[in-house]
């Protein structure tokens, strides 16, 4: 069972992607503007052509930084990607020509599905006021 075990760990090892980490991208720009009241504006780019713009204020009663940006590089295939976006207390939410979508729903949702939906949501609701459900309740 141990050999099982080594020789299992030792294929894993070996089958584990190795990277060339030895060549230094060099930054051509780093401008960062911070402001002490939370705001802040950052501009860097690399020599590889990898450009980021973001910057942040802080927003609502809790103060929570709302960013914005657009991240830019080359594909290894050549193609020019872009990549606007929006962190705020949705998450973060991309927008690009290479972001897969989703496709459209293949039929319309039939009438019967839709109204037992809203009367599931009916009973919750009468639950959580703590009234009695018109349905039979099991328990």
């Amino acid at each position: 069972m141990k050999y099982l075990v080594l020789v299992t760990l030792a294929a894993a090892a070996a089958a584990l992607p190795t990277y060339d980490s030895t060549k230094v991208v060099k930054t051509v720009r780093d401008d960062r503007d911070h402001q002490g009241d939370g705001n802040y504006h950052l501009d860097v780019e690399t020599e590889n052509g990898i450009v980021l713009a973001q910057s942040g204020a802080p927003s609502g009663p809790s103060g929570t930084v709302v960013k914005a940006g657009q991240y830019s590089y080359t594909a290894p295939d050549g193609t020019p990607v872009v990549v606007k976006f929006v962190a705020d207390e949705n998450g973060f939410q991309p927008q690009s020509d290479v972001l897969p979508v989703a496709p459209a729903f293949p039929h319309p949702i039939p009438q019967f599905v839709l109204d037992q939906i809203a009367f599931a949501a009916e009973e919750d609701a009468r639950r959580a006021r703590g009234e009695k459900s018109s349905s039979r309740e099991y328990i």
